[in-house]
């Protein structure tokens, strides 16, 4: 059941949008439910003809440290599909296209908080191209085997949520092939 919005308001804050809905619960009770409106996201697991992943350590303000992470990106094109979105983050971000893509479905990171989904994918078949940060991107390009990525995972110096969502999908995806 779907709950009834007796009001609801947003406001843009840069590029996110904060909104405010006064719902109707089932049991008639008044409620205030407020939510990041996000733009939705994709996220690639490269894997090199060497089964190793091309990881990018990057700086983020947000938390003001360098992360080690996937490649991903915003769908910020009007009518972008997220396969076309992640075939130019990868390219931008790493220097590689892919000959070879697996759709690995998408997850809502936060859903009690917004409204965000991330569309997730392996690429393979990587031939390098040219890489093309936005000025804002500090990346330096890391390449690790599955086992190394494994831990760093289970150390916690891995801790991209959309990069640990992908590695999980692939890993049961792939796991009896």
């Amino acid at each position: 059941m779907v709950w009834d919005i007796k009001e609801s308001s947003t406001n843009k804050v840069d590029r996110f949008k904060v909104t405010i809905d006064k719902v109707v619960l089932p049991n008639k009770e008044e409620k205030t439910f407020s939510y990041l409106d996000f733009a939705k996201g994709v996220c690639i697991l490269p894997i090199t003809a060497d089964h190793e992943v091309v990881c990018l350590r990057q700086y983020r303000q947000a938390i003001k440290d360098w992360q080690l992470e996937l490649p991903a990106g915003r769908i910020d094109i009007e009518g972008s599909s997220p396969i076309e979105t992640a075939k130019k983050e990868l390219e931008e971000e790493t220097g590689y296209f892919a000959e070879h893509w697996l759709d690995l479905g998408s997850f809502y990171p936060s859903p009690g908080s917004t409204t965000e989904e991330i569309f997730l994918f392996a690429a393979a078949g990587l031939k390098k191209t040219e890489q093309k940060l936005e000025n804002s991107e500090q990346i330096e390009l890391n390449t690790v085997s599955m086992e190394e990525l494994k831990n760093l995972i289970v150390e916690g110096e891995f801790k991209h949520g959309a990069g640990l969502a992908a590695i999980l999908r692939y890993k049961f995806m792939t796991d009896n092939q």
